[in-house]
């Protein structure tokens, strides 16, 4: 499981946007970089997300961030590749895509920019605490 620590500077989401990679869903828009060695720790990964007036008003972009951090929590801790910033940016279709395609496009996003980790290992019956 990888540790996700926040992007909260403009400077990184820039940086991203620039030296990064970029792949766009219908529901979200996703770039990643690798974090620069002064920031990398072991086995983390830092997530920032955006939401640009485009989207909509004050109420819109923020139920936008809500979903994308929602889906992030679910996908990102789980499968993304550990060692990159990862910046999600809402789109106006954010909103109101249902919930099981966003984490979808999440998901196809990674994959196509090469972060998706293996599948996690499904728990064995009879190992491990009840």
């Amino acid at each position: 499981m990888t540790v996700v620590l926040r992007l909260t500077r403009r400077a990184e989401f820039l940086r991203a946007a620039r030296q990064g990679r970029k792949f766009a869903t219908p529901g979200l828009v996703l770039q990643a970089v690798a974090t620069p060695h002064v920031c990398r720790a072991e086995g983390t990964a830092r997530l920032g997300f955006t939401a640009s007036r485009k989207v909509g008003g004050a109420v819109v972009r923020n139920r936008v961030k809500r979903r994308l951090r929602a889906a992030a929590r679910e996908i990102v801790a789980t499968r993304a590749e550990p060692g990159y910033d990862y910046v999600l940016i809402g789109r106006p279709q954010t909103a109101t895509r249902p919930y099981t395609a966003l984490l979808q496009d999440l998901e196809t996003a990674l994959k196509r920019l090469g972060r998706l980790a293996a599948e996690p290992a499904p728990d064995q019956p009879g190992s491990g605490t009840p």
